[in-house]
């Protein structure tokens, strides 16, 4: 977990070359270390900087790429108008990825992932500020960036097909957009939707403001972010196998200039859609030829971690007596959590970003997918205090309890306390 104020990210994260072989299905963990997680920057580079010539720039009024003739993506760039030229962008460089990321020890398991990381890496913007974002897909499967509960330009908003092309693999796309509004905001891959964002293709934006009622009604001065994620990690080996196995079938019709629009499943109007199969095409969902039919997650995470990984290495949630804090939960997988708070009622502050009219009061705060909730706790009763998902199955460890979505909230100036937490993995 993170307490973040307003860092600006000044390290460069560094680009990789695409992943390109094979995950093995196993139900224990894979063999090899963890991949560091690499920081994203805010690069201050203009777009021109990336030494790589787009092959076919978009073409404005003429939809995708995939109808032109002649298209080609690879290592192109799209940049997409809509967009000011004439305001200060602040810059950041963002890459996909395909890692091996660890839940807990004995636990690993293959994800997309932004800069290397799970969750992505955390924005930190001013409301109002002009964003551009320079993603590069290292993968050989095609991404998009979703901005969730930001008001930009359509152009911008990650839904392939729809607003812009997929990003293809090793290609970079220039997203620009101005924050807005403030708040508790994320973001996401919108192809693939339930691999690729379930699959950890998934992070924090947060829009501050200097007039912030919720801080002028509540003066905290600690700021945490909890991504609430959960995985099928068999579902995902599978699924990623397939993938890999099938865009490189992909990338190389596209590269020998074989590929055809159907043989992705675009159309450019409904009616080539229909005309298609009349005519013989078949599409995919009449094959039944998905892998993994059924996604049934049986771990849980927050920020990346299941626990005790989420205590042990995250490290807790600290308070002080006579402190507020404010905490971001977002939502950022496929399942239902009700967070619960031990020994405190909270004041549930915002929900999908905006601030409520009136605080609310509770212990247990339902977030549901796609959803961020803020709350605000104040130190009033000095302990170790549980915070965990209160839909207990999503506390286990692939059917073990205690693990999944627990952390804790720990006091700072207990002094001498009378018991001290310690591990416990199998009740």
């Amino acid at each position: 977990m993170s307490s973040n104020h307003d860092d600006r990210h000044d390290d460069a994260g560094a680009a990789t070359d695409p992943v390109r072989r094979r995950f093995l299905k196993t139900a224990g963990a894979l063999a090899g270390g963890a991949v560091a997680a690499t920081p994203f920057a805010a690069s201050g580079r203009s777009p021109e900087d990336f030494g790589v010539a787009p092959r076919h720039l978009h073409e404005p009024g003429k939809g995708s790429m995939m109808f032109m003739q002649d298209h080609d993506h690879a290592h192109g760039k799209q940049v997409l108008p809509g967009a000011p030229d004439d305001v200060d962008y602040r810059v950041f460089d963002m890459t996909f990825d395909l890692i091996e990321h660890e839940l807990l020890p004995g636990v690993k398991f293959p994800a997309f992932a932004f800069n290397n990381q799970v969750p992505g890496p955390v924005f930190r913007v001013q409301e109002n500020d002009w964003i551009e974002v320079n993603v590069t897909n290292n993968t050989e499967e095609m991404h998009t960036i979703h901005w969730h509960g930001v008001d930009l330009i359509y152009t911008m908003d990650g839904v392939p097909m729809m607003s812009h092309d997929p990003v293809h693999p090793g290609e970079t796309f220039t997203y620009r957009f101005q924050a807005r509004p403030h708040g508790t905001r994320f973001y996401h891959c919108h192809w693939g939707t339930p691999l690729h964002m379930m699959s950890a293709l998934h992070g924090a934006f947060i829009i501050d403001s200097p007039n912030d009622p919720i801080r002028e009604q509540f003066p905290y001065e600690r700021d945490y972010v909890l991504v609430l994620e959960s995985f099928d990690l068999e579902f995902t080996r599978e699924h990623i196998n397939e993938v890999l196995e099938g865009m490189g079938q992909v990338n190389k019709l596209m590269r020998d200039g074989r590929l055809s629009a159907a043989t992705h499943g675009f159309f450019k109007r409904y009616e080539d859609f229909v005309k298609a199969i009349e005519e013989g095409w078949r599409p995919p969902y009449t094959r039944g030829n998905a892998p993994g039919g059924t996604i049934q997650p049986n771990f849980f995470a927050i920020n990346g971690k299941s626990y005790p990984s989420t205590v042990g290495e995250h490290g807790h949630l600290r308070i002080r007596q006579g402190e507020y804090i404010r905490i971001r939960l977002i939502n950022g997988g496929i399942a239902d959590h009700h967070m619960h708070l031990h020994g405190h009622q909270f004041w549930k502050v915002a929900e999908d970003g905006n601030p409520l009219p009136q605080p609310i009061k509770l212990n247990t705060v339902p977030v549901t997918p796609g959803k961020t909730v803020d709350i605000i706790v104040y130190g009033n009763n000095p302990g170790f205090w549980d915070f965990h998902d209160h839909k207990e199955i999503h506390s286990r460890n692939n059917g073990i309890y205690p693990g999944g979505m627990i952390t804790m909230l720990e006091y700072e100036d207990m002094g001498d306390p009378p018991y001290v937490p310690s591990t416990t993995i199998n009740q």
